[in-house]
């Protein structure tokens, strides 16, 4: 029997969000809009840095798959997330931020030796986002920390894409996928960022192999593992690794497909302010849509409006009642309906 609608992996990460200039990242010969993996001493410097030039924005649970899984537990849905912190502060903060969502973790009062993972984000003028991140304690996520009750019981496993860089992690996300085979838990997966296609692609197609019900990529990575600028192009060639392929298109919306039809979803006009966690608020409304029965286009409909939602304030989240008043007024909505 599924009791639970979604059951995530993903990193364990707390976010610290600052706002930065164009030279400033120039001057520290960082790539503009890519996450990069730094080690410990090199993030501190980097916050030192920032510190001189303005205050911290917010700080908050982060994580791509935990960030998504979040928006989804605030339109009501029930979700579990596997993932490893330390017995630190920022694991502690990390694990509460995630209780008070309702959000069920494999934790419990296990925490482990070393330090919680932290992610520098750093937010320029154009609301683009650039991340540095030093995984810490997750970088050791492996087979250990999945809850294979909770898959079997779910009715989707989702997969951070950013998981890829380690290879006990890669190991987990086979046996994850192993279980919900076995137990007819649908497999969701996000690319998370272009670097992980460009970088680590063999650990992208080792999620994609066999296929996967849903698919979430952004129009650059869908571009780098197709080769093709064309978006059309592009979803068609992902349609033959998941039933269900998102490419999100920035402020152009979104373009879905399944195996029935091709829905081109509008993008929602606002003043972006921060682009950090758009993907993932999208993803996570998606699949809310997706486990309630909503239409294709309607799924698409929320999820580009909550994208929209977030990234007009600093963080990648919205409060539940925000998301709940979202929801309220896209159902009172005959288009959403239609």
């Amino acid at each position: 029997m599924k009791t639970i609608d979604i059951v995530g992996i993903g990193n364990a990460l707390v976010d610290q969000e600052f706002e930065v200039t164009d030279e400033f990242l120039t001057q520290h010969q960082i790539e503009k809009g890519m996450m990069t993996l730094i080690e410990d001493a090199d993030q501190e410097r980097l916050i030192a840095e920032l510190a001189k030039r303005g205050e911290l924005k917010k700080q908050s649970g982060g994580g791509s798959a935990a960030n998504s899984l979040v928006a989804f537990a605030q339109f009501g849905g029930k979700a579990f997330y596997c993932c490893k912190v330390a017995d630190d502060q920022a694991g502690q903060f990390y694990c509460d931020d995630l209780e008070q969502i309702g959000i069920t973790t494999n934790t419990g009062h296990t925490k482990h030796e070393g330090k919680t993972g932290r992610c520098l984000v750093m937010v320029t003028p154009d609301a683009e986002r650039t991340m540095r991140t030093y995984l810490g304690i997750t970088a050791d996520l492996s087979t250990a920390e999945l809850d294979e009750d909770a898959i079997a019981k779910a009715d989707y496993l989702y997969i951070e894409g950013y998981l890829v860089t380690s290879p006990i992690a890669r190991q987990a996300i086979a046996r994850a996928k192993e279980v919900a085979r076995a137990h007819g838990t649908k497999i969701a997966m996000t690319c998370s960022d272009p670097a992980m296609v460009k970088y680590f692609r063999d650990g992208i197609d080792e999620i994609l192999a066999g296929g996967v019900d849903v698919m979430f990529c952004n129009q650059e990575e869908a571009r780098i593992l197709t080769g093709t600028d064309d978006e059309q192009a592009a979803l068609q060639q992902l349609r033959q690794h998941a039933d269900i392929v998102a490419i999100t298109l920035g402020k152009r919306g979104a373009l879905l497909g399944d195996r029935d039809q091709q829905v081109a979803v509008p993008g929602v006009k606002v003043e972006a302010r921060d682009t950090n966690g758009a993907g993932d608020m999208f993803a996570g409304a998606m699949m809310f849509g997706l486990t309630r029965g909503y239409s294709l286009a309607a799924c698409g409909a929320l999820a580009s409006h909550a994208a929209a939602e977030v990234v007009t304030e600093f963080g990648p989240r919205l409060s539940a009642d925000r998301q709940q008043q979202l929801l309220i007024r896209l159902q009172h909505n005959p288009e959403f309906n239609s």
